[in-house]
């Protein structure tokens, strides 16, 4: 009884080309789980640094700019005045599944030109969206607290108009384009009542760190399989190359 011999097109391929294969697969995947594991870690010191600061003393912010890194996720603090006209909605913040807007508005930090930009709480949308909301505003100097954020960048799916009110997503430079006043390079989440109506419970942070060790569980699982699948075929044509020498030896049935 003959073997079924080689298929023509595994007799042309070199045979160092599927092992190659395997271990360039094996270590690109197993390379990619490293990576997420360590983003993981990074994404871990980031939220012990958040939970140290939630309960620090906060940083009193003055006219001279701040690094962003020195103050990212940073509890702060500033005093000055709100300055009304530069007020910007972020359109689209659903609270308890009612929609609404919060309210970003510069505070001029005393006895300078300086400003910082606070996110001052959540206001709810009225039945018609073409009639904004009225947003009380202290009227003479305050204190703000709340947490230092630095707003991320966006893809914008639309035309987006930087003269009105109502915006999508806020960027420090689009608003500095807008408003010509001096920024500091972040975002104050306010945390103290000033008697203005706004809600102010923020969610805590998300860092997603879960999502890197599941990324990380599935390039490992891909790692797995590529080993186990070349050692598979590997051993499965081994054993074929043997029976069809068996085969064709001498005095062979």
């Amino acid at each position: 009884m003959r073997a079924d011999p080689v298929p023509a097109t595994l007799q042309r391929r070199p045979r160092w080309l599927p092992p190659l294969a395997a271990i360039l697969g094996a270590l690109l995947t197993a390379a990619a789980g490293i990576w997420q594991l360590d983003r993981a870690h990074q994404k871990e010191l980031l939220q012990q640094a958040y939970e140290r600061a939630v309960s620090d003393a906060p940083v009193r912010l003055t006219p001279a700019r701040v690094g962003v890194e020195d103050i990212r996720l940073r509890r702060v603090e500033v005093e000055g005045e709100f300055v009304p006209d530069a007020m910007v909605l972020l359109d689209n913040r659903i609270r308890a599944g009612v929609a609404g807007y919060e309210v970003l508005m510069p505070v001029k930090i005393g006895g300078s030109s300086m400003h910082v930009l606070v996110n001052r709480g959540w206001v709810a949308a009225g039945a018609q969206r073409s009639i904004l909301p009225d947003v009380s505003t202290p009227g003479s100097a305050i204190k703000v607290t709340g947490m230092a954020i630095v707003p991320g960048r966006f893809i914008e799916l639309a035309t987006v108009d930087d003269g009105g009110r109502v915006w999508q997503n806020l960027t420090i430079e689009r608003f500095v384009a807008r408003s010509g006043l001096a920024i500091q390079p972040l975002v104050v989440q306010q945390d103290n009542d000033l008697g203005d109506g706004l809600l102010r419970a923020w969610p805590r942070l998300d860092f997603g760190i879960d999502k890197h060790y599941g990324y990380a569980g599935q390039w490992f699982l891909f790692c797995s399989l590529i080993v186990f699948l070349s050692l598979f075929f590997h051993v499965k044509r081994s054993r074929s190359e043997t029976r069809q020498e068996n085969a064709s030896a001498p005095g062979s049935n």
